[in-house]
C-alpha cells in the first residue's frame, strides 16, 4: 500500500490530489512512514505552502532528520524575506525533540545558507560546536567560511580562523577563502594562500584572476592567467572584463584578438569599451559582427551606447531591428534606454509604443520603468499620461516622486507639485536635496514667493540639508522674477561658495525685466570678473546696454568678444515627423527642404504682422 501511495505522491499534480492522496496516508495510519513523510513535506511544499508541509511535520509522531532537513531545504529554497526566520522555526521544532531526533552536518550546511548576518552565523556556530561537529565535517566548515565572508568586517577574520582550524580542507575550502581574502581586499594573504594550495582547479584559477582584477590588480592577473596550464572562456572572459574595468581597451582588444573562441560576453563587454570611450563605429563593427549570437545584454550595450553618446534616433532604430529580428525580446534595461531615448528626442509616438509594448507583454512595472515612462510622457508633452503611470506605481521611491513634481512643474501644474510633495512628505517618504530642487523649481516656475521662502527654510532646519548652488539659483531666480532685487543679491552675497554663471545670468536677466540700472552695474562688473569667457551672459549684457542708451559699453563687450573669439551658441529645436526627427538651429541652412520652410515661416510671420496691425486698429 504504501508503494503504490508514494507512487500516487509522486505524480500530484493539483491541489484537491494531493490533499486526497493525504487522506489515503491518514486513513491507512501511515502518516509515520519515513519516505512518505519526506516525500509529502516535498510535494507539499511545492503545491499548496510550506505552512501546509510545516503542519504535515508537526503533526507526525516519529519524523526522522530527513524529514526536517528535508522542510529546511524547502524553505530556503523558497528565497523569500521569511526564509530565515521559518528555516529556524523548523530547527527550533526540532530541538524540542531532542533525545528523538538529532541534526547531522546536512542540517547546519542548509541552515547556513540562509544567513548573512555575523550575530545570527556565531550562534548557529555554537549550535554547531555544542553538537560537537566542530569544524571535522568539511561540509560545515566550508559553509562557515562562506557565511563569515558574506558577513565582512570582523567576519573576515571568523572565517580565517574557521580555515586555520579545519582538519580537513577540499578544495572548495580554498577557494572560498582565496575569494574571502579578495573580496576584503587582502590580495597578498589570498595570493600567498593560492601558492600553497596542494592542488587547483580550473575555479580556484578564475576566481584568483577575477579577484586581482576587482582590485586593480591587473599585471599580477596577467601573469597568474599567463600560468595557466588551460584556459577556459570564463578565464578569457575575466582578463578582458578586468582589462575593461581597468580603462585598458588596449590590452583587452589585444587579448580578444587572442581569444581562440569570441564568446558572446566577451563580444559584448568589448561593445561596452568602446562605448566607454566613445568609439560607436567600432562598437557598431563589433555588433553587427556578432550576428545570430547576440543576446539581450548584446542589444543593451548597443542601444545604451547610442543614447550615452546622444544619437538617440539609431538608439531607435536599433531597437526596432530588435524588435523586427525577434531573436531577443527587450527586457527591463532595453526599454528604460529607449525611453530615455524618445524623451531627449521628444519623441511621444515611439514612446507609446513602447509604453502599449510594456502594456500588451505584461511587463512588471518595476520602480524604474515606471520613472522612465513618466519622465518620457512629461518631456513630450503628455503630462496626462505621466500621472496615469504614477498612479499605477506600487512602489514608488524617492526618484519616482522627484520625477513627477518635476514634471508637473514644467508643465505649469506648480500647486499641483506642492501638493504631491505634500502628500509625498505625509506618506513617509523624507525628501532629499534633489527633490527640493524640484520643489523649488516649481515654485520658480509658478511665482510662488511665499511658498518658495518657506520650503527653503523647512529644507535647511527641519531636514538638514544644506543648500546647493542649485538651490541657491532657484530662490534666487525666484526672488528676482518677483521684483524683490535686494533680497535676491543679499542672498547671493550670503552663499559659502562663489555665486555661478547661472545665478549671475539669473540676475543680469532680472535687471533687464525691471529695468534696475544701479544692480545691472553690479552684476555686470561680477560677470565681467568672474565670468568673462561665456557668449549668453556677455550677449545679454550688450543687448542690455543698447536698451538703456550704454552704446559704448555696448561696443566694447562686442570687441572683446571678437578679440577672444567667444561666439554666442545657437539656440536648437526638433521635431518628430513621422519616423524621423529633424532638428533645427537659428538660421539654419543645413537642412534639405530650407527653402520651403523659410517660404513657410515668412508666410506665418506676415499673418502674424497682418493680425497684430488688425488688433492696433481695433483698439484704436
Amino acid at each position: 500500500m504504501d508503494h503504490k501511495i508514494l507512487h500516487f505522491l509522486h505524480n500530484c499534480k493539483t491541489i484537491n490530489h494531493l490533499k486526497q492522496t493525504h487522506l489515503q496516508i491518514l486513513i491507512n495510519n501511515l502518516k509515520d512512514n519515513t519516505f512518505l513523510l519526506q516525500t509529502l513535506i516535498t510535494v507539499s511544499s511545492n503545491l499548496i505552502s510550506l505552512d501546509y508541509a510545516f503542519s504535515v511535520l508537526q503533526t507526525s509522531n516519529t519524523p526522522n532528520i530527513i524529514a526536517y532537513n528535508t522542510l529546511i531545504k524547502c524553505f530556503i529554497g523558497s528565497n523569500t524575506s521569511l526564509t530565515t526566520r521559518n528555516a529556524m522555526s523548523v530547527y527550533k521544532e526540532m530541538k524540542k525533540r531532542e533525545f528523538v531526533v538529532f541534526p547531522n552536518s546536512f542540517t547546519f550546511t542548509f541552515l547556513l545558507k540562509c544567513f548573512d548576518s555575523l550575530d545570527v552565523g556565531r550562534m548557529i556556530h555554537g549550535e554547531v560546536l555544542k553538537m560537537g561537529f566542530d569544524v571535522s565535517s568539511v561540509f560545515v566548515g566550508n559553509m562557515l567560511l562562506n557565511l563569515y565572508g558574506k558577513c565582512g568586517g570582523d567576519g573576515f577574520e571568523f572565517a580565517g580562523k574557521v580555515f586555520d582550524e579545519m582538519p580537513v580542507r577540499d578544495i572548495v575550502s580554498w577557494n572560498t577563502m582565496i575569494g574571502v581574502y579578495m573580496d576584503c581586499g587582502e590580495v597578498g594573504q589570498a595570493v600567498r594562500l593560492f601558492e600553497a594550495m596542494p592542488e587547483r582547479s580550473d575555479v580556484t584559477w578564475n576566481s584568483v584572476i577575477t579577484g586581482l582584477a576587482k582590485n586593480g590588480k591587473m599585471e599580477y592577473a596577467r601573469s597568474v592567467f599567463d600560468k595557466m596550464p588551460e584556459r577556459n572562456e570564463v578565464s578569457w572572459n575575466c582578463m578582458i572584463s578586468g582589462y575593461l574595468k581597468a580603462g585598458d581597451l588596449r590590452n583587452a582588444e589585444g587579448l580578444f584578438n587572442e581569444m581562440p573562441v569570441k564568446s558572446v560576453v566577451a563580444c559584448t563587454a568589448i561593445i561596452s569599451g568602446y562605448a566607454s570611450v566613445g568609439d560607436v563605429e567600432s562598437a557598431r563593427k563589433m555588433f553587427d559582427w556578432m550576428g545570430s549570437k547576440r543576446n539581450v545584454v548584446t542589444w543593451n550595450a548597443m542601444i545604451s551606447c547610442y543614447v550615452n553618446k546622444n544619437m538617440f534616433d539609431e538608439a531607435l532604430s536599433l531597437f526596432h531591428l530588435m524588435s523586427v529580428d525577434g531573436r531577443c525580446k527587450p527586457d527591463q534595461i532595453t526599454l528604460i534606454s529607449v525611453l530615455s531615448a524618445c524623451a531627449h528626442l521628444g519623441s511621444l509616438e515611439n514612446g507609446k509604443w513602447v509604453s502599449f509594448y510594456i502594456n500588451k507583454n505584461k511587463i512588471n512595472l518595476t520602480t524604474p520603468l515606471g520613472n522612465a515612462l513618466i519622465d518620457m510622457f512629461a518631456k513630450c508633452g503628455d503630462i496626462e499620461s505621466s500621472k496615469t503611470v504614477f498612479n499605477q506605481m506600487s512602489n514608488k521611491c524617492i526618484i519616482t516622486w522627484t520625477t513627477m513634481v518635476s514634471s508637473l512643474a514644467v508643465h505649469g501644474m506648480c500647486k499641483e507639485a506642492l501638493a504631491l510633495f505634500n502628500t509625498m512628505c505625509v506618506h513617509g517618504t523624507q525628501p532629499d536635496d534633489v527633490m527640493f530642487i524640484a520643489v523649488l523649481s516649481a515654485c520658480n516656475h509658478g511665482g510662488l514667493v511665499h511658498e518658495g521662502k518657506t520650503l527653503f527654510n523647512q529644507m535647511v532646519h527641519n531636514y538638514g540639508i544644506k543648500p546647493q548652488i542649485e538651490h541657491y539659483g532657484c530662490m534666487i531666480d525666484l526672488l528676482a522674477r518677483s521684483g524683490d532685487l535686494d533680497e535676491a543679491i543679499r542672498l547671493t552675497e550670503s552663499m559659502d561658495m562663489e555665486p555661478n554663471a547661472v545665478i549671475w545670468g539669473t540676475l543680469i536677466g532680472a535687471c533687464k525685466l525691471h529695468g534696475d540700472r544701479k544692480l545691472f552695474e553690479y552684476v555686470t562688473k561680477k560677470v565681467l570678473d568672474q565670468e568673462p569667457s561665456i557668449a549668453s551672459y556677455l550677449t545679454s549684457i550688450t543687448n542690455l546696454s543698447s536698451s538703456i542708451g550704454r552704446w559704448q559699453d555696448a561696443l566694447r563687450v562686442r570687441r572683446e568678444m571678437r578679440e577672444e573669439g567667444i561666439e554666442k551658441v545657437p539656440g536648437c529645436s526638433s521635431i518628430q515627423i513621422g519616423d524621423n526627427v529633424h532638428e533645427f538651429v537659428a538660421r539654419d541652412t543645413r537642412h534639405m527642404h530650407r527653402s520651403d520652410i523659410y517660404e513657410v515661416l515668412e508666410s506665418l510671420n506676415g499673418h502674424l504682422w497682418l493680425q497684430s496691425d488688425f488688433e492696433g486698429w481695433c483698439m484704436g
